[in-house]
């Protein structure tokens, strides 16, 4: 009998484990970030590094407070708060007071994810319930936009900006009309560049199409994120918008879509798991994002759309159930 004494340990699943955990994939995102961050910098100015500061050590402090109210060990080693701080930062505008960065961090963080238990519990983007606390609680500050410091037109030249404050394309189309947005612009490839690059009103991280493009396809090459929910997002803006008489490449350059759909939608706790899920999930959030465009009296969409999105994951996921325990036919085929 003394051969057949083995120490067991029997645990509950998952029982494959790989290299991959929630910090590198913190990393990653961390790092796919940076390029759209060192550009709002450039394009709005030094300040805006406060904004990032006091966001990210605002999570930070949050994070750590909501482990002490909710008796959980330590969860500052993994990264998500860093994120949470960064996206946060992105999705405000560049003159925001120190004392609303704080008030939004300690929102998203504790109301957002630590009252459900934690990463992996929160049904909503901490970043974006900040985000909303912050826009229902002081809409002024929320609204006003800086102008950059500068604009790229096409062809190719850059042109210092005096104005201090703007409004951002979407705002503009919102209040007065497209065609007066391409006036102001000189034409409609001047307004295309301007958004391709960055240089129109915004949320601080939000406005560069290409910087934010960079990052996703370095998470897409670290295979941190899937294509099905930012492709279907933008393709259903993309149609609708030409659907409803607006035009399409301005919709999806404009405002935080990219961001949105790239960074936000893409939470691994908030947004469905299956692979259909994922498929209506990224439609459902561009049908909500055009109809508040055109219905509403918001000019952006992507913040409530992602928000409404997270509360109906359940329902997208139930649509195609993902079976475990199987292989897929290709492998059992072989």
């Amino acid at each position: 009998m003394a051969k057949y004494d083995i120490d067991l340990v029997v645990n509950a699943a998952p029982h494959i484990r790989d290299k991959v955990n929630t910090s590198s994939i913190m990393r990653d995102v961390v790092l796919a970030l940076i390029p759209a961050m060192v550009g709002s910098i450039f394009i709005f100015g030094e300040r805006v590094i406060v904004v990032y500061l006091v966001s990210i050590v605002s999570s930070i402090l949050a994070e750590y407070v909501g482990n002490l109210l909710f008796h959980k060990n330590s969860s500052l080693k993994d990264f998500s708060v860093v994120v949470t701080g960064v996206l946060l930062a992105m999705t405000l505008p560049p003159s925001s007071p120190w004392w609303m960065v704080v008030v939004g961090a300690f929102s998203g963080i504790l109301l957002g994810k630590m009252i459900f238990g934690g990463i992996g519990s929160n049904p909503f983007n901490p970043a974006l319930v900040g985000r909303a606390v912050l826009m229902v609680s002081w809409p002024t500050y929320m609204t006003t936009w800086d102008k950059p410091r500068f604009f790229i037109g096409f062809p190719f030249r850059v042109l210092s900006l005096d104005a201090i404050t703007s409004a951002t394309p979407l705002n503009v189309v919102q209040l007065q009309s497209y065609s007066q947005l391409i006036s102001e612009f000189g034409s409609k490839l001047n307004l295309y560049t301007s958004l391709f690059f960055g240089t129109v009103g915004g949320s601080i991280g939000e406005t560069s199409a290409i910087l934010l493009l960079i990052g996703a396809i370095y998470l897409f090459i670290r295979k941190v994120i899937d294509w099905k929910i930012p492709t279907f997002y933008i393709a259903t803006v993309f149609v609708l918008s030409f659907v409803f008489g607006r035009d399409p490449i301005f919709s999806i350059l404009a405002g935080g879509l990219f961001l949105g759909a790239f960074f936000m939608a893409t939470d691994y706790s908030s947004s469905p798991k299956t692979p259909l899920g994922k498929i209506y999930y990224g439609i459902f959030l561009g049908i909500m994002t055009v109809i508040i465009r055109q219905f509403s009296s918001y000019p952006e969409g992507v913040m409530f759309s992602i928000l409404l999105g997270n509360a109906l994951v359940t329902y997208f996921d139930k649509t195609m159930p993902r079976v475990y325990g199987v292989f897929p036919k290709k492998e059992v085929s072989k």
